[in-house]
């Protein structure tokens, strides 16, 4: 039997705001009295062939209600039964829907009931494609850094623009690569930028200062989805989320010292609070393989591609000179068992292209200012040294060597991270250590945030800049249009993938 697959793009200008009228326009609009009320809209996120979990928040304790059909007019839905949430979980609700079709355009929407009343709030709709089973054409964006450098929602533009523009390309998905918040990030009533002009910022209380308390990393969270852009983004677009440093603060690891914005000092007990924000909010299936919420994954998304979800925050050393001979201790990044998971499911993919989704890139030296003795510390892998792989090196060195010894084809690095756009490819007549096969990775980002870059390259594994767009001086806000998303497409017919960078 032949699998006839509608093109998404075209389903979805067919039924415009029909589908989604109940996500857009004004955010507070008034519920009748005593009625829950869904101000943050819809999130779909980790699709895969028969599953999909579904996020939304209310005002007060409730049952979280979705319906799904295959028909955008709800013809037959298919009505299931949500958790309570409560103020434990700042009122957000996840249901992971199970028994989807394959390959299938998923309509739901979403209601809470009071647990006190049994009053029902008004629907809110989103739309999903659950992945295919059979190859067929691809496409997803990815990107980072959303509301960094005080660059918040602002209402003389109309918001956060680059989210209307990636969902203009109709994405099956889209892939947010980490910061995405800016817990460290204030963002204050205007900021004067390039040439004298002055961006102005929708504020709030959570956003006047650096987020220590829980309720003020959550806060962080809630401020993104006052954006209109974003709102109906998420309702039309399932998400995958990584998360990097600015969930917690700027160069997040167990060495960081906090400055004198902080009360709180303690980086244990910030990156816990952090932790329980991002997992409250982010639309992501739960892992408890280490009984903490483990955000390192695989989606996988038919027989041509694989998305292995990294994380390269949680099981890292402290940052430092990063030149030690010794991959465990101060030089674990993705530690241990996270680095062993990944060859094992990269070994048993049988998908034609496996993407490693990660949050820092591998050849871009990333400081992290000096330690006491004036050594260079270092953020991300590079070392500022070309010479053999040394300290976080030595993992990525090891994952290298294995993809090539295992004759594991078609790996593609994404990342974000640096505000800039950049295509690299490794080669190992052009590196240090040469035990590995030549592959690509593509970073992209900022959305909505100030812009950097470029940042040099360290030549211990072979990279090369063969594009890069970064603007002409340091932290240039959106209006300077250095605002950057990747797509990727992969061809259903001939397996070709190619890649994008867009702004």
């Amino acid at each position: 039997m032949s699998l006839i697959r509608p093109d998404r793009r075209r389903v979805l200008q067919g039924l415009g705001a029909t589908l989604l009228l109940p996500a857009l326009g004004s955010r507070t609009w008034a519920a009748p009295s005593g009625r829950p009320v869904v101000a943050d809209g819809v999130q779909a996120g980790d699709v895969t062939q028969d599953r999909a979990l579904i996020w939304s928040r209310t005002d007060r304790p409730a049952r979280l209600l979705v319906e799904w059909d295959t028909q955008a007019g709800f013809s037959s839905p298919r009505k299931v039964l949500g958790p309570v949430t409560t103020a434990a979980q700042d009122y957000t609700a996840r249901l992971d829907l199970a028994g989807l079709p394959a390959d299938q355009h998923i309509f739901y929407r979403v209601r809470f009931e009071d647990v006190d009343t049994g009053a029902l709030s008004e629907p809110v709709s989103g739309h999903l494609r659950s992945a295919p089973t059979q190859r067929g054409d691809i496409r997803f964006v990815w990107g980072g850094d959303t509301v960094g450098q005080g660059f918040g929602i602002n209402p003389d533009i109309g918001g956060m623009r680059i989210y209307n523009a990636m969902r203009e390309r109709r994405p099956d998905f889209f892939l947010h690569s980490g910061d995405t918040i800016y817990a460290d990030g204030p963002v204050p009533a205007q900021l004067t930028v390039e040439e004298g002009r002055i961006w102005r910022n929708v504020t709030t209380e959570a956003k006047s200062k650096v987020a220590e308390t829980l309720d003020e990393f959550r806060g962080n969270y809630r401020y993104n989805l006052m954006d209109d852009h974003l709102r109906r983004f998420n309702a039309e677009v399932p998400q995958v989320w990584q998360w990097d440093d600015h969930e917690t603060t700027n160069n997040w690891s167990p060495s960081k010292q906090l400055d004198d914005r902080y009360k709180v000092k303690d980086i244990g007990l910030l990156s816990g609070r952090s932790r329980q924000a991002f997992l409250e909010y982010a639309p992501m299936r739960g892992v408890s393989a280490d009984g903490a919420g483990r955000i390192y994954r695989k989606i996988a998304y038919g027989p041509l591609l694989d998305v292995f979800v990294l994380d390269m925050r949680s099981y890292r050393a402290g940052n430092d000179s990063n030149l030690g001979a010794d991959a465990s201790g101060k030089g674990a990044f993705l530690g241990r068992e996270q680095l062993d998971w990944l060859r094992q499911e990269l070994q048993s993919s049988r998908a034609t292209w496996k993407v490693i989704a990660a949050d820092m890139p591998i050849g871009l030296q990333v400081p992290d200012g000096k330690d006491d003795q004036g050594q260079p510390r270092w953020e991300a892998i590079a070392n500022g040294d070309p010479g053999q792989p040394k300290g976080r090196e030595l993992e990525i060195a090891e994952l290298l060597r294995f993809i090539a010894r295992q004759q594991i084809r078609n790996t593609l690095w994404l990342t974000a991270d640096v505000h800039y756009c950049a295509a690299h490819h490794y080669h190992p007549d052009r590196a240090a250590f040469q035990e590995f096969e030549p592959f690509w990775e593509f970073v992209a980002g900022p959305l909505n945030a100030g812009s950097f870059g470029p940042n040099p390259l360290d030549a211990t594994f072979g990279p090369s800049v063969v594009f890069q767009k970064a603007p002409p001086q340091p932290n240039t806000s959106p209006l300077s249009k250095f605002q950057f998303f990747g797509e990727v497409e992969i061809d259903g017919e001939s397996a070709e993938l190619k890649v994008t960078l867009r702004n």
